[in-house]
C-alpha cells in the first residue's frame, strides 16, 4: 500500500504504546530509522485508510500493508471457520503480528504474539519482561486472571501477587502493584 509497509505499521502500533510507555517508544523510533513526524504521518495515513471509501477493509487492508502472511492456519471456533495469519515485524523479531479473521475477511482480533522458537525466557510472576512478554505468556501463569479494560488495543492480567500487567496490542507495557 502506498505510504505504508511493515516499518510504518510498527509506527502505527507505537502510537498507542506511547500512551503508557513514551520512553520505550522514543527509544524505538531510531531503531526503525524514524522520527516523531514520520510516526505521526504513518498513524494519520492508517486512520485515513480506515475512513476512505475505496480503501481495502479488514484482512485485505492488513495484507495490502503487510504483504502476504508467511504463516497461515485455519481455526474452527464452534461452527465458525476462522483464519489466523501472522507477520514478522522489524521492531520485534521475536514476535509476530497475528490477525484472526472471520468470513469475508472481517478482522475479529489482532495483536502481537510469541514467535515459534523465540529466545525470550518464560514469564514468571515477579519476572516479567516489558516489551518482550505477550498476553499469552502472562495469562498462562497459574492463578493469573485476564481482565478486559474495554479498550480495543489494551488488555490486563491480574497476577496472584496482586500486581497487574498492562498490555497494548498484546505486548507487555508495565507491571503495577
Amino acid at each position: 500500500m502506498r505510504g505504508l509497509a511493515r516499518r510504518e505499521f510498527c509506527l502505527v502500533l507505537l502510537r498507542r504504546m506511547a500512551d503508557l510507555r513514551p520512553d520505550l517508544v522514543a527509544a524505538a523510533l531510531p531503531r526503525l530509522g524514524a522520527t516523531r513526524a514520520e510516526a505521526h504521518a504513518a498513524h494519520t495515513r492508517w486512520q485515513a485508510l480506515h475512513h476512505a471509501p475505496r480503501a481495502p477493509r479488514g484482512l485485505a487492508l492488513r495484507t495490502a500493508v503487510l504483504g502476504p502472511a508467511p504463516e497461515t492456519e485455519d481455526r474452527r471456533f464452534g461452527d465458525l471457520d476462522l483464519e489466523v495469519r501472522r507477520w514478522p515485524l522489524p521492531l520485534w523479531p521475536h514476535l509476530r503480528w497475528e490477525v484472526l479473521s472471520g468470513p469475508g475477511g472481517s478482522v475479529l482480533h489482532e495483536h502481537l504474539v510469541r514467535a515459534a522458537g523465540s529466545p525470550v525466557p518464560p514469564a514468571a510472576d515477579g519476572r516479567l519482561r516489558v516489551w518482550e512478554h505477550v498476553v499469552a505468556d502472562v495469562s498462562g501463569l497459574p492463578g493469573a486472571v485476564e481482565v478486559d479494560p474495554q479498550v480495543i488495543t489494551r488488555w490486563e492480567v491480574r497476577l496472584p501477587s496482586g500486581a497487574t500487567a498492562a498490555f497494548v496490542w498484546g505486548l507487555l507495557q508495565s507491571v503495577r502493584t
